[in-house]
C-alpha cells in the first residue's frame, strides 16, 4: 500500500511539475523504463500496471522522455519501434542507444543480423566477440544502415530524440576516432547523433575545446554527464551544448562500483542522489537551456527506483528556480 501511494503521489507531482518543465523545453526522463527493480520498487508503477504496453503508456503519462538501453545489446526490430510510437502520445521522445558494434564495444557475433554474421571474415567468425575496427568498413556501414532503419518509425512519427553513441574508455581522442565520428555524422544525416565519452582525455585541459569544436562543426550533440570522478573513465561535469539539443545523463556517484570487475551495469549506477548534489546542476542546466534550447535530462540510476526519485527532486529544484 505504501509503495502504491508513493507511485500515485509521484504521478501527481510529475503531472504538475515535470509536464510544465517539458513545455518549456526541459525534458526529464528515466533510462530502461522496465528495469525489474524499478518496476518492483513501487516508485513509478501502480500494482495493476503489469504488461509492457501498460507500462509504456503509464510511463508516457508521467514523463515526456525516455532512453532505450536494450538497443545497445541487441538490434531493435522495426516492428517494436512502430509499437512504441503507436503507444505514446504526440511529442513523447525516445533517446536510443546505438548498437554496441557501432560504438566500438566488443560484440558477440550471435547478436548480429544473420546475414552480417555469415559475412564475417573467417578470422573473425570464430571469435566470441568482434570489434568494428577489425571488420570491413562496408560491413559496419551495413550495420549502421540497419540500425537507422530500425528507428525509422520513431523518426517519422516525431518520437526520435538523439541516437546515443557511447564510446568506451579505450577510445581516445585520435585521428581515427575523429574520423569515425565524422563518418557516422555523414552516414546519418537525418538523425541527431549524441556522443558520450568514457575516456577522460577527451575533456581534459588539452583536448576539451578541440573536442567541443569538432562536435559543433559536425552537428553532433555533446552528452554531458554526472558520474563518479577520479577514474580513467571519469569525464568531468562539463555543461556544454554543441547542437540544437543538449543532453545530460545522470549516472550516480557510486565510486565503489564504477569500475569494479564483475559488476552489472545497473549495479554501477546504484545511487540515490541527494538534493544538494542535483542542485549543482541547476545553473548548468539553465545555461544549456539558454535561448530556449531543448535539454534532455536522463537518469540512469534506475536500480530500486532511485531514478524516479531523483527525477522528482531535480524537477522540484528546477521549478523552484523558475518561481
Amino acid at each position: 500500500m505504501a509503495s502504491h501511494a508513493r507511485a500515485q503521489s509521484g504521478a501527481a507531482a510529475k503531472a504538475s511539475i515535470i509536464r510544465s518543465l517539458a513545455e518549456s523545453g526541459l525534458s526529464l526522463g528515466i533510462a530502461a523504463w522496465t528495469e525489474p527493480s524499478l518496476v518492483e520498487s513501487g516508485e513509478l508503477y501502480p500494482p495493476d500496471v503489469v504488461t509492457a504496453e501498460q507500462r509504456l503508456r503509464y510511463y508516457a503519462e508521467c514523463y515526456p522522455l525516455t532512453e532505450v538501453d536494450s538497443t545497445f545489446y541487441h538490434p531493435l526490430a522495426q516492428r517494436t519501434a512502430a509499437l512504441w510510437a503507436a503507444r505514446t502520445p504526440p511529442g513523447f521522445v525516445f533517446d536510443v542507444k546505438a548498437f554496441r558494434l557501432l560504438t566500438h564495444h566488443p560484440t558477440p557475433p550471435s547478436t548480429l543480423w544473420r546475414d552480417l554474421r555469415e559475412a564475417l571474415p573467417p578470422e573473425q567468425a570464430g571469435k566470441p566477440r568482434v570489434y568494428a575496427r577489425d571488420l570491413p568498413r562496408e560491413l559496419v556501414a551495413q550495420a549502421l544502415r540497419r540500425f537507422a532503419a530500425s528507428v525509422e518509425p520513431l523518426r517519422t512519427g516525431g518520437h526520435l530524440g538523439i541516437v546515443l553513441f557511447q564510446l568506451p574508455r579505450y577510445v581516445y581522442p585520435s585521428r581515427a576516432s575523429y574520423g569515425y565520428l565524422e563518418w557516422v555524422s555523414e552516414q546519418l544525416p537525418d538523425v541527431q547523433v549524441g556522443v558520450e565519452f568514457r575516456q577522460s582525455r577527451w575533456m581534459d585541459d588539452d583536448h576539451c575545446q578541440g573536442t567541443l569544436d569538432f562536435l559543433t562543426r559536425h552537428g553532433l550533440t555533446y552528452v554531458c554527464v554526472d558520474e563518479p570522478q577520479g577514474f580513467p573513465s571519469s569525464v568531468p561535469p562539463v555543461a556544454a551544448a554543441t547542437s540544437d539539443v543538449a543532453v545530460v545523463r545522470f549516472h550516480g556517484r557510486n565510486t565503489e562500483r564504477w569500475e569494479a570487475r564483475g559488476v552489472r551495469p545497473v549495479q554501477r549506477h546504484t545511487y540515490e542522489y541527494r538534493p544538494e548534489e542535483l542542485a549543482e546542476w541547476v545553473p548548468r542546466i539553465r545555461a544549456l537551456h539558454e535561448h530556449g534550447r531543448p535539454v534532455h535530462l536522463i537518469f540512469t540510476n534506475v536500480h530500486r527506483g532511485y531514478a524516479a526519485h531523483s527525477a522528482r527532486i531535480l524537477a522540484r529544484l528546477l521549478s523552484d528556480r523558475d518561481g
